[in-house]
């Protein structure tokens, strides 16, 4: 497509004053002359980085085709991901609705298992399985494909053992529950559920590794048929269970665990059945550098538990208040929808990851910066459009969740909070994925427990307590130092050198594939 200013006249420079043309702007036969031209080297000239990188953006419309080409790109992986983590999502969710419907009791307990206990564990494991999202986007992007097989192998080993560390946590859960204040009937309910879904968290270890392993190589369809399979599945299973053959919370455990081997089993098949690229069949190498793997991963953990923690510890600090039964049914409500949304930014977060690895390892720092900046502007309107929906509808969607009306009118009372929040998260985790797809999650987790930690809960619990604004205090403080954080974090991205960090990436990939390699000729 031609510009008009390219109709009539030579596009290229006639001195060296002259301004500069971005190829963006030109038709296809004078982006091929520009090509064979000295002054203009193909590499730099070309559309996207799928070829090379991009040209510097100049004027408006440089900027409306770079934000075209890099929405395009970013959709094609944030969509499927996205579609997939929603309906991983659901599963939780569905499980939260079948259980309120059985009892307010029932509601808080089964959520303060999933909250507290299971998101614990969920937040550990991802964040170590997200090792593996920086080093195969970086492999993929540096054309390594063969070594993304042993780097699975390598976080599937990892995670097993972690999960074996993370089982006291389970069988202790109601001891725990009490001693951080819970009330005896719910923590009691909550820790027999989880014992019960102990199945499910070593689901994790096969499952957060492979979806790392697909994602990185932009093999994300599969994950969204998956996903959507799963969660009809289990609304299936929890209707044959609760309501048909009236198991209760037993039964939502049951479902909850047959529901997330099959999503891990399924990916496992479709990896070795037809990612022949990736998938070499297992390999001893797996064995070999763990330590180093295991360093990446753990901080990696450290990065994505500091922040998933955070908004755990919500739940547990509500469950001190008068009336705890409303305070933490009401709250879960609340977190259940703020999930849903929070889904779907999570989904754009692994495509940005992926994004920025990919383009690191292939050395286009000027395609990692310009796709940063398209998915935080386009992820922000996404998030005043949700905040908006919820706020219209304060009074009218804890109908799904629950029939009693003091649970409702609380949930409505929190809706601006609630709205609030869905608006900060959408920005926040983009800025997450970007540090994962540069390797920056040492860096990141510091910032966390900054601004979390030292900042976010004391001024929580300051509100919450001292001075008695119960619920919506805690809340308070939380979005503060949610706020916090995300402006160091794009502070941080704003001052990020782009060329540095594809240095690093190609020195990242040389020490691991390097080893890799070397271990593979012996």
């Amino acid at each position: 497509m031609s510009s008009p200013s390219s109709s009539s006249s030579s596009p290229l420079p006639q001195s060296a004053d002259s301004r500069y043309v971005s190829p963006l702007l030109l038709g296809e036969e004078e982006t091929t002359a520009i090509e064979t031209d000295e002054l203009y080297p193909a590499p730099t000239t070309l559309l996207g980085p799928d070829d090379g990188d991009y040209p510097a953006v100049i004027d408006f419309q440089d900027a409306k085709r770079v934000c075209f080409l890099e929405s395009k790109k970013i959709w094609r992986i944030a969509a499927p991901i996205a579609f997939n983590i929603l309906c991983n999502y659901g599963i939780n969710s569905f499980t939260n609705i079948f259980v309120g419907h059985i009892g307010n009791l029932q509601l808080s307990a089964i959520a303060i298992a999933l909250s507290v206990v299971a998101n614990f564990s969920f937040g550990f494991l991802l964040g170590m399985g997200s090792a593996l999202e920086t080093l195969c986007g970086q492999a993929v992007g540096a054309g390594q494909v063969e070594m993304l097989g042993v780097y699975l192998q390598r976080s599937w080993i990892i995670l097993s053992a972690a999960c074996l560390l993370l089982l006291p946590l389970y069988t202790m859960a109601t001891p725990i529950l009490k001693l951080l204040g819970q009330q005896p009937e719910i923590a009691e309910l909550a820790g027999e559920f989880t014992v019960q879904i102990i199945p499910q968290m070593f689901s994790l270890a096969i499952n957060f590794p492979t979806q790392k392993f697909l994602q990185a190589q932009s093999d994300v369809g599969i994950l969204a048929w998956i996903g959507f399979a799963a969660l009809i599945f289990h609304i299936m299973v929890l209707f044959l269970f609760i309501k048909l053959l009236g198991w209760g919370t037993a039964g939502a455990a049951a479902a909850y665990n047959i529901s997330a081997w099959a999503i891990a089993l399924a990916q496992v098949a479709y990896v070795v059945g037809w990612c022949k690229d990736g998938w070499r069949g297992l390999s001893w190498l797996a064995f070999k550098d763990i330590w180093a793997f295991l360093k990446l991963s753990i901080a990696s953990a450290v990065m994505l538990c500091l922040e998933i923690w955070y908004f755990m510890t919500i739940i547990v600090l509500t469950g001190h208040l008068a009336n705890p039964i409303i305070a933490v049914g009401s709250l879960a409500i609340c977190m259940n929808v703020n999930g849903w949304v929070g889904m779907l930014f999570i989904g754009i977060n692994a495509a940005i990851s992926v994004r920025v690895s990919n383009e690191l390892g292939s050395g286009h720092p000027r395609a990692a910066k310009y796709c940063v900046v398209v998915t935080v502007v386009e992820s922000l309107l996404i998030g005043i459009l949700f905040a908006t929906v919820v706020v219209a509808t304060k009074d009218y969607f804890s109908l799904i969740f629950t029939d009693s009306e003091r649970m409702q009118q609380a949930v409505s009372h929190l809706a601006f909070l609630l709205g609030a929040t869905m608006l900060l998260n959408s920005v926040q985790p983009v800025i997450s994925g970007v540090a994962v797809g540069g390797g920056w999650q040492a860096l990141v987790a510091c910032i966390n427990l900054f601004c979390y930690y030292i900042v976010g809960l004391p001024l929580g619990f300051f509100l919450g307590y001292k001075m008695g604004l119960g619920v919506e205090g805690i809340w308070i403080g939380m979005i503060s130092g949610t706020s916090l954080q995300t402006v160091f974090l794009l502070f941080i991205v704003y001052r990020t050198n782009w060329d540095k960090e594809v240095k690093q990436a190609s020195e990242r990939m040389k020490k691991w594939i390097g080893k890799d390699i070397n271990s593979d000729m012996t």
